[in-house]
Formats: structure tokens, C-alpha cells, sequence
């Protein structure tokens, strides 16, 4: 039964490498750190008995592959806790999930998802059995070589979709293909090559680009997990205008996210950015001086600056408070005109010490780990021996000089 729970781990404490127990925490995913499931719900009313004559409420919640959850009826009064594998009621045939809450906190997630806890819910049968869990393992492994033909057999028919998940049931009788498109698609003849091919029932689901995120997971540019693979759940639309709010480069590079639609945390500081641009005056007047028309460049919200350049000359730059820029525009409601900006510019602080830039490609070199060369050449040399004395010395430097005295001593003797 161990096996079954290194396809739902996610932390690195507690993975799998050979299908083994789990490691680190060893709470087989239900660990607290809420990184093995997304969105666990810590059960804080499990130590709390419930008030004489309660009976304890009959709904739990139930995951199943990627983050799916489902609520199902307890109807046969199985004792369940966080973590235990249940078979529960599908159509057709039964699937295999693992519990993830119960209790009295499932009547405030079912009111959160809009469910109501007296309609017909579908049913828990058991907890899975040893066989039920190796039918379902079985199934889940043929998930992957089944999407790499499923993907082929789209792209025979020229259908303009992308296959991104499969899921099986539990017991390997339906399989529900998520898919892709940005327009209609007709998969009816798909749908036929698929019940051929693979022999099973076959359901077609389309999600958004964002929920295709959502279920296979990654890495976003902040270098954390995505939001919507751990903890997001309702996907707002992006506008770019949340870019220029905040005064960020409209780069869609930079602003697009695996999904390839604009990142939703550019969502997450927009009702602040918003609440401080009230204070500041509109970007698109302009101010009224006697030197000309200024008209406003940039601004910056935490300082509470504007940048504003006269009319034919953007090159030249002035700050303002935005206060001092309130003041002009009421001076000219009143029909009056500032003598310049540079009356109410404002200099910003220079820092004390001037920074200095190095050319960091330049400070290795390429031979910095080579010996270095000796610089006295012939330290290693050998000597030449010494002469033996004055004589030969001075004949070796000047070999005329010795035919030189012969010649004064022949001179004597005559």
C-alpha cells in the first residue's frame, strides 16, 4: 500500500526514488508542510469531541491525481482519517483517491465550493483493498505511453489541440483526456480512434491554459513553485493594464508565465498600487508654465516624485513632488501660469561616494593558472669554469697583446 503515495509527493522530505516507504517525515503525505498535497487543510477540531447527542458529520473529502478534490457521502459510517485510500463511487465502476479531510471542517470547505451537504452526493464504498490499489497503480503507470499515442492520433486528424494530461480511473475502465485549444474543436472521429485504439471509455475535458499550469506543475521565474500548482484556486483575468498601473515595462517576456497568459501575481499588489495613485494627480495632464507646455514622463509612488519635460524638449527631465504639482494644476484652473519648473524642481540625493564600475570579464585572466615563468633566465645555467690564470685570462681577451711584448723584447736584446 506504501507504493501508491510516491505518485502524490511532491516535498523532497518525503519522495520515493525506489518505490519504497517514504522518507523524512515519513507521514506517508499528510505531513503539515503542505507540500505534499495542494491546499491540505489542517483538521485543528480533531482533538475536540463533538456536543452530546451530535453524530459526527457523513461527507469527506476526497483527492485524487493532480490536486482534483471531490466530496463524497460517508453513507456506510466507515471510520476514515486524513491519509486513508477509499474507494468511492463513479460512473461507471468505482475510482481510488485518498482522504484528505473530515470532520466537522468539511461542512466549511463544502460551503466555500458551493456544495450543498443535502443534495445526493456519490458514496465511499470501502477503503481500498490491496488489489484495488494494484489495479490502480497499474492503470496510472500506462498513462504516459498512452499520452504520446494520444498526441500522435490528434495530430493524424490535423486537429489544432494539445493532449496535456491523462487520468485513469481506479479501475482502469474510463480515462478522461485533458486537453488544449484556443478554438472549437471537433474530436468526434478523435474520440473514435482513441475507444479503438486504447479499448477503454474515453472522456474528452478541456481546460484553460492556466489549469494546464495548474495540473502539470514547474518552476516560475521567482524561483518558487507556481502558485497555481500549490495554493491558487481562482484564476482572475490579467489585464496589462495591472503592468502599467505599476509602473513595469510592458515586456510580455517578462510579464507571461509558463501558461503563456500574463502572471497572476501581477494581481497581487494592484489594490495597493491603486490606492496610492488616488493621492496622485492624473499622467495625462499637462502643466501650463511660461517657458511651455510640460507634460508628465514617469512617476514614482513609494517617493511620491513626478518626472515632467517641457515640449520639445524630452531630453531634459525635472522632478516634482506631487504635492508642488497639485498646486500648479490649481493655479492653472485659475487661469494662471507658472514662471518654470525649475522653481519647484526638486534634486534628488546624490550618494556621498561615488561608485565605481569594474570590468568584471577583464579581472580573470586566461593563463591565471599557469606557473609562473622565472624571471633570472640563467639561475639555471651552468657556470663556465674559471681560467686557470691572469695570463691566459688576458690572452683570451686580447690574443695580439702577447705577440705585442715578443716584438719589445727582440727590440731590447739588439
Amino acid at each position: 500500500m506504501t507504493n501508491i503515495y510516491s505518485n502524490f509527493m511532491a516535498c523532497n522530505s518525503c519522495s520515493t526514488a525506489d518505490g519504497s516507504a517514504p522518507k523524512g517525515c515519513k507521514n506517508n503525505g499528510t505531513c503539515g508542510t503542505d507540500s505534499c498535497n495542494k491546499l491540505t487543510v489542517f483538521d485543528w477540531l480533531a482533538n475536540m469531541a463533538l456536543p452530546g447527542g451530535q453524530e459526527p458529520f457523513d461527507c469527506v473529502e476526497v483527492r485524487f491525481k493532480n490536486g482534483r478534490k471531490e466530496f463524497f457521502r460517508n453513507s456506510e459510517k466507515i471510520t476514515l482519517s486524513i491519509g486513508d485510500v477509499v474507494a468511492t463511487e463513479a460512473s461507471p465502476g468505482h475510482d481510488i483517491g485518498i482522504v484528505t479531510l473530515t470532520g466537522e471542517l468539511v461542512k466549511v470547505q463544502m460551503k466555500k465550493k458551493g456544495e450543498n451537504s443535502n443534495n445526493e452526493l456519490p458514496k465511499i464504498y470501502r477503503k481500498a483493498s490491496q488489489k484495488d490499489i494494484d489495479i490502480w497503480q497499474e492503470a496510472r503507470d500506462k498513462e504516459a505511453a498512452i499520452q504520446v499515442r494520444a498526441r500522435e492520433l490528434a495530430i493524424a486528424l490535423q486537429l489544432e489541440m494539445k493532449i496535456s494530461d491523462i487520468e485513469f480511473q481506479g479501475d482502469g475502465s474510463k480515462a478522461t483526456f485533458y486537453y488544449t485549444a484556443n478554438d472549437r474543436v471537433d474530436f468526434r472521429q478523435l474520440i473514435k480512434d482513441y475507444a479503438s485504439e486504447f479499448k477503454i471509455r474515453i472522456e474528452m475535458k478541456q481546460v484553460g491554459f492556466r489549469q494546464e499550469a495548474a495540473r502539470l506543475g514547474g518552476i516560475g521565474s521567482c524561483g518558487r513553485e507556481l502558485c497555481c500548482s500549490t495554493w491558487l484556486t481562482d484564476f482572475r483575468s490579467v489585464n496589462t493594464s495591472a503592468a502599467r498601473y505599476q509602473q513595469l515595462s510592458l515586456n510580455p517576456q517578462k510579464l507571461a508565465g509558463q501558461c503563456g497568459k500574463l502572471k497572476c501575481c501581477l494581481n497581487y499588489e494592484l489594490d495597493t498600487y491603486m490606492d496610492a495613485l488616488k493621492d496622485f494627480p492624473d499622467m495625462e495632464t499637462k502643466l501650463q508654465t511660461e517657458k511651455g507646455e510640460a507634460i508628465c514622463q514617469k512617476i514614482d509612488i513609494f517617493k511620491e516624485l513626478m518626472w515632467f519635460a517641457y515640449v520639445g524638449n524630452f531630453a531634459q527631465w525635472h522632478v516634482l513632488k506631487a504635492d508642488e504639482v497639485k498646486q500648479i494644476i490649481k493655479t492653472n484652473k485659475q487661469g494662471k501660469k507658472i514662471a518654470s519648473l525649475e522653481d519647484f524642481a526638486v534634486e534628488l540625493d546624490k550618494p556621498e561616494v561615488e561608485k565605481t564600475f569594474q570590468n568584471a570579464m577583464g579581472q580573470d585572466s586566461l593563463t591565471r593558472f599557469d606557473q609562473p615563468k622565472s624571471r633570472n633566465k640563467n639561475k639555471n645555467k651552468k657556470r663556465r669554469p674559471a681560467p686557470a690564470n691572469n695570463e691566459n685570462k688576458n690572452q683570451n681577451q686580447n690574443p695580439n697583446k702577447g705577440h705585442k711584448n715578443r716584438n719589445e723584447k727582440k727590440d731590447t736584446k739588439k
